[in-house]
């Protein structure tokens, strides 16, 4: 994977960033998704931000490399303190990393997102967590895609600002994902059910009595997907 061909999980992120975007991307890793987007005509401005010291070396020979280190700039920053007012951001991507951490992101630069008209997130894990936070943050849900990539299941979540209610089941599978039920989602939450099902199995045999609250957690789980699944 370059700028020039990103990953397949890259590219479906990349198709969410509309024509004109301010971009920043959050944990720029080696700034491929700002510099592929900017190389490509579609985003205005780029902001590459990386709290480590290697990918962000890595993104700045990157940028330098192909001649934009006037259209994006590179930050050494922690989350959305690579955001800065000047740059007028109105887009911001965060992917790779797990749903919780993106929401200590946000939760931790709420007011760096005044203005910002689009979050393109893709995490790894606690996406029920990370819709639970846009639903309590002024943040609805406008799109979603699942897509599987060398052996692991990835959503890509793209949100904008605006007032929703959602279940608990639509937090758990995605409002847009159980409405949609594409192949991948089926083919997910079947693998996911039998998983489930095998766990409540290995609990009745425990030696150690496992918590009540944990089975019923478990058994809640299998009738929303039983549900789901039709």
């Amino acid at each position: 994977m370059n700028e020039q061909t990103l990953s397949r999980r890259l590219e479906r992120v990349a198709a969410h960033v509309p024509q004109g975007a301010r971009l920043a991307d959050i944990g720029s890793d080696h700034g491929y998704l700002p510099v592929a987007l900017m190389l490509r005509g579609v985003i205005e401005v780029g902001v590459a931000g990386e709290v480590a010291q290697t990918p962000f070396a890595s993104a700045q020979r990157n940028v330098r490399k192909n001649d934009l280190e006037d259209r994006i700039t590179v930050r050494l920053a922690d989350g959305l303190a690579a955001v800065e007012a000047q740059d007028r951001i109105s887009v911001i991507s965060i992917c790779g990393m797990g749903g919780d951490t993106m929401c200590e992101i946000l939760e931790a630069g709420k007011q760096r997102l005044a203005g910002v008209k689009r979050l393109v997130l893709q995490p790894n894990g606690a996406e029920r967590e990370l819709r639970q936070w846009l639903m309590g943050n002024g943040f609805c849900i406008v799109n979603e895609e699942l897509l599987r990539e060398n052996r692991f299941d990835y959503e890509i979540i793209v949100a904008e600002p605006g007032s929703v209610a959602y279940t608990a089941e639509q937090l758990y599978f995605g409002p847009v994902l159980m409405q949609a039920k594409s192949e991948a989602f089926v083919v997910k939450w079947r693998r996911m059910l039998k998983q489930k099902q095998q766990t409540l199995a290995n609990f009745a045999r425990a030696r150690d009595a496992v918590p009540q609250v944990k089975i019923d957690d478990f058994n809640q789980q299998v009738g929303w997907i039983t549900q789901v699944l039709g």
